[in-house]
């Protein structure tokens, strides 16, 4: 991850956060939403990084220079997203439409009883996954997420459901406690959910093509995957507008195994296998890129993730 985005500032206060979230709920969704475009352009006039952010991705994803309102609804749809994050959270799920595609092959793969590990990205909305707690609830979801990382909107979400925050795998934990922590969650059969798109600082990544330049995407997925020997299945939540969303599930590999002699290349092929599965859901909504800081590093970055010896795919460790 870009140590400009690890270095933002959250936009408000922990105690303003936390009126908000309650603010919201108890007026409710249809209310809550007319707030969206005030924050929206605030966050457009007062936010210049997030706003360049958007422009320059808006600008891949059409093949043309973005216009400005084209970037105000790209911060629109970011915002109205995090609103229904905390209705998602609260459990209210009949507020929502979600169009499932795929439901049978994530089935397919839970029912081996193996656990299986989701890869998401920070791409619409990974919470609409809660939805499937309606149709299984038998069914635990842990999220490795760095709680550290927007500590205080993260930290009011969560309140609104102990018992999810209960389940949630913290990242930035000692390696060996993480490690113990997600082998534990695949024994017990559970979803476990991993956001593949960012690394954290100091973590491997590899070079892969994206949106048609070369952009860095962290490696642990791929060896967690192996280690944790679980079938690994695409996780992407787009969001439509209204009250709609689409969950598209994608089985990603049914065994994903790394052979020590050639782990620097199938780690490759794997991560070019994501980023052009990530591209290709992307495209669908591209106002749900929510990446929104400098992701192909075009500035110099001297605190940014290191690369992985060997990172051209091909490449032998």
């Amino acid at each position: 991850m870009s140590q400009d985005w690890i270095d933002r500032p959250e936009a408000a206060t922990h105690g303003v956060i936390a009126f908000s979230v309650a603010l919201v709920l108890r007026i409710g969704r249809t209310a809550a939403r007319l707030l969206l475009a005030p924050a929206a352009l605030y966050f457009f006039l007062r936010r210049g990084p997030e706003r360049r952010a958007s422009r320059a991705f808006l600008g891949r994803a059409f093949g043309r220079p973005a216009h400005w309102w084209e970037v105000l609804r790209h911060l629109y749809i970011y915002a109205a997203t995090m609103l229904d994050r905390a209705f998602l959270l609260s459990e209210s799920f009949r507020r929502f439409d979600v169009r499932i595609e795929g439901l049978d092959e994530l089935h397919r793969q839970m029912d081996r009883g193996r656990g299986v590990l989701l890869l998401g990205a920070h791409v619409g909305s990974f919470e609409i996954l809660r939805t499937l707690g309606e149709q299984r609830p038998d069914v635990r979801i842990c999220v490795v997420m760095d709680t550290q990382h927007t500590a205080g909107l993260n930290g009011t979400l969560h309140a609104l459901n102990p018992m999810i925050a209960g389940n949630i795998i913290d990242a930035g934990a000692d390696p060996a406690e993480l490690a113990l922590a997600m082998h534990d969650a695949a024994q017990s059969g559970a979803l476990i959910g991993l956001l593949a798109d960012r690394a954290r600082p100091g973590e491997a990544v590899r070079e892969v093509d994206f949106f048609g330049a070369s952009a860095a995407f962290p490696v642990a997925p791929y060896l967690v995957a192996s280690l944790l020997e679980v079938p690994v299945v695409l996780c992407i939540g787009l969001y439509r507008g209204r009250n709609r969303y689409d969950l598209y599930f994608e089985t990603f590999a049914d065994d994903l195994r790394l052979a020590r002699a050639t782990r620097a290349q199938q780690v490759g092929e794997w991560a070019q296998r994501y980023a052009a599965r990530l591209e290709h859901y992307t495209r669908l909504a591209p106002y749900n890129w929510f990446n929104l800081y400098d992701f192909w590093h075009r500035r110099a970055d001297p605190g940014t993730a290191r690369r992985e010896p060997g990172a051209a795919i091909g490449a032998d460790a």
